[in-house]
């Protein structure tokens, strides 16, 4: 479900952006690192969420037109 990817890519984001302030803040170049790799990842989702969106819209609307 591409709701559920989007929210799990959300979430993800808001955690890394925290792992890597907490990071930043304390001098730990390795949580802040992991923060912004889950940072990406979940951008990533929230990516691969929104083109399951398209494509099941384009599904969609190739059905309608038969």
């Amino acid at each position: 479900m591409s709701l559920e990817d989007q929210a799990k890519g959300a979430m993800d984001q808001a955690t890394g952006k925290a792992k890597e302030v907490a990071g930043k803040a304390t001098g730990d170049s390795k949580t802040e690192a992991e923060g912004k790799a889950e940072g990406l990842m979940g951008k990533a989702k929230q990516a691969f969420g929104d083109a399951k969106d398209a494509a099941a819209d384009a599904v969609d609307s190739v059905k309608d037109k038969f």
